[in-house]
């Protein structure tokens, strides 16, 4: 459907499971804020705003024409929507791609769904049958206490930003979005590649409403190349919840996804009636690739691929946590490809699945995570981290959304999770197994961290990992060089106090590493920082990296490391461009340290 110039942010949102009907909601909705969180007891459900905001952009941000970077404890959002007239008698669904943090939506007064976390989409019914005569009024309110164990990433606590915290983020931060759909109706496909059997593995829920029968229905896959349909499958959608498909390929249209070659298969999804009429239908793709460990080895496709990764936080200085614009998104990445870098831990945040869209195309190395700082309560030493057990389901949501894309390599459910490791079993203890085992559950096709960083609670995880700041080269070597004799760099309390269960063999990377502090236009009243002392010369940045990264390029038991950061993030100016994206270094040097094998793909096995 044709998409009005001044709608912001107009592409489609869910790019894996794509139907051709659609209306985008962005742009301009009445807005208010509710410092009280009183809202509903004084009537601003039923009444029109006092102000205006632009949608998809936070209250917090310039694009958003609010630029109120104060607390919210409560905001309102309310808008008019007309159907079309082609979606007559059809169920509507009305789509937030990311509300933060609790979210409730009304649809003419009366509540059609609720949804608690920030970084993940829910849906709710417009309209059961919908009336293109008929003007629907949605109200969204968005709860963001200040207090509180919360999933909030780095979204500061305190009014200004400080050390790695930065801006907030409440309210809707995603595309709104509506959709027809029939009453027997597909879900998004689970596509799971096998790159041993040449084939893929396609799982689809079928949905239908309580009146509505599905004898005889069927589903269709198509799996098409450039060079058009490469093959066909049907299975029966009247017996499984969820039918599923083998797809196995002709050895002449067999191509692996990889980052020299990120070939992409086009899939069409059918749902077809009794009759045999299409009855729903949707877009996809999907690439052929594996994922696996031989020793300390993480390997792609078979082979053995040494992870050059870059910690890509995702912020931007006029819309926070939301990219201006598509293109940004893909930006990012080709910022970082230029670095030499072939992949990304995407931190403390899940990233609009757009960005995963152009990672895929670009055969990018993606590590997803999960925004879970806002746990640590600052209690007593061993007790401080207090997640609940909705990190737990924001996660599964998260994993789940982003389970198809090709580009995602490995899962990091927690991040620098510091607690103090004792004999008892502690909140964080419970839900770090809880997080990694519902990932493991939910994706037995890529490895997982428990923690990245600091607090490992999982004994034999399937990656152990470690983040380490010190910048001095040499000094740096003498840390690493344990890995050697199964003893590598562990994060630890200060005073020598474990964090985290031993190290038990499995692959092993930095995780987090460099971060040197550089802006050579930093201003005397300025807030800046990095990690270590601030190079005197660019010259010293550029020798000091280089040494950095050879100490981990050059172990030939390393599988990879993370690199600190792409782009500087408000007051931490560590990153290798400005945080308006622009140069303020020789990037070619950094690639060129870069470059060449790293010793684990050298090894013979």
């Amino acid at each position: 459907m044709p998409v009005h110039p001044a709608v912001p942010r107009p592409e489609y949102p869910r790019p894996q499971f794509v139907r051709a009907e659609w209306q985008c909601l962005n742009g301009s909705w009445q807005f208010e804020r509710d410092p009280g969180d009183s809202g509903l007891e004084r009537g601003l459900l039923d009444r029109d705003l006092t102000g205006e905001i632009v949608v998809p952009f936070c209250p917090e941000s310039e694009l958003s024409g609010v630029g109120d970077p104060d607390f919210h404890a409560a905001v309102w959002y309310r808008r008019t929507v007309r159907v079309p007239e082609g979606w007559a008698g059809q169920r509507v669904l009305l789509h937030f791609q990311a509300v933060d943090h609790d979210a409730t939506v009304w649809v003419d007064g009366v509540e059609a769904g609720r949804h608690r976390g920030g970084f993940t989409p829910f849906s709710c019914d417009l309209a059961a049958a919908a009336d293109p005569a008929h003007t629907y009024t949605v109200v969204v309110r968005a709860r963001d206490p200040r207090g509180g164990p919360q999933a909030r990433g780095k979204q500061a606590t305190s009014y200004e930003g400080r050390g790695a915290h930065y801006g907030r983020t409440t309210g809707i931060w995603q595309t709104v979005w509506m959709e027809p759909v029939p009453a027997v109706r597909l879900g998004r496909p689970r596509i799971t590649p096998s790159v041993a059997a040449s084939a893929f593995r396609i799982t689809v829920p079928v949905t239908a409403g309580a009146a509505a029968g599905r004898a005889g229905y069927q589903v269709r896959v198509t799996v098409s190349d450039q060079n058009g349909e490469v093959l066909q499958a049907r299975a029966r959608a009247d017996v499984d919840l969820a039918p599923e498909l083998w797809l196995p390929l002709p050895a002449g249209r067999v191509r692996l996804w990889s980052p020299e070659d990120p070939h992409l298969y086009d899939l069409r999804v059918d749902l077809l009636d009794g009759d045999g009429a299409v009855a729903d239908t949707a877009e996809s793709y999907a690439g052929l690739r594996s994922v696996s460990i031989d020793g300390q080895a993480v390997l792609l496709n078979g082979e053995v691929r040494f992870q050059r990764l870059v910690l890509d936080q995702g912020f931007y200085p006029d819309g926070l946590m939301t990219a201006p614009t598509d293109e940004a998104l893909r930006h990012d990445i080709d910022l970082a490809v230029a670095a030499g870098f072939n992949g990304a831990r995407l931190h403390q945040k899940v990233f609009e699945e757009r960005y995963l869209y152009h990672a895929d195309r670009a055969g990018f190395l993606v590590w997803g995570e999960f925004g879970d700082w806002g746990a640590n309560m600052e209690g007593p030493a061993g007790d401080n981290q207090q997640p609940t057990a909705s990190f737990v389901t924001q996660w599964v949501e998260a994993v789940e959304r982003d389970y198809s894309h090709p580009s995602i390599v490995g899962w990091c459910p927690l991040n620098e999770t510091w607690q103090r490791l004792h004999d008892r079993i502690t909140v964080l203890d419970d839900v770090t197994w809880g997080m990694y085992l519902a990932t493991k559950a939910a994706d037995q096709t890529r490895p997982v961290v428990d923690a990245s960083g600091y607090a490992h609670r999982v004994p034999g995880a399937d990656v152990y990992d470690s983040h380490c700041y010190e910048q001095d080269p040499e000094r740096f070597g003498e840390l690493m060089n344990g890995l050697a004799d199964g003893t590598p760099y562990v994060n630890a309390d200060p005073d020598g106090t474990a964090w985290s269960v031993p190290y038990a063999g499995q692959p092993y990377f930095c995780s987090e590493f460099g971060g040197i502090w550089w802006n050579p236009d930093v201003r005397p009243d300025e807030s800046s920082w990095g990690y270590g002392e601030r190079p005197t010369s660019e010259e010293e940045l550029q020798e000091r990296f280089a040494g950095l990264v050879a100490v981990l390029l050059d172990d030939p038991r390393m599988f990879g490391y993370c690199y600190t950061q792409l782009t500087d993030v408000f007051q931490e100016q560590n990153g290798i461009y400005r945080f308006d994206r622009t140069s303020k270094l020789d990037v070619s040097r950094i690639r060129a340290a870069q470059l060449r094998p790293a010793a684990i793909e050298q090894d013979e096995r």
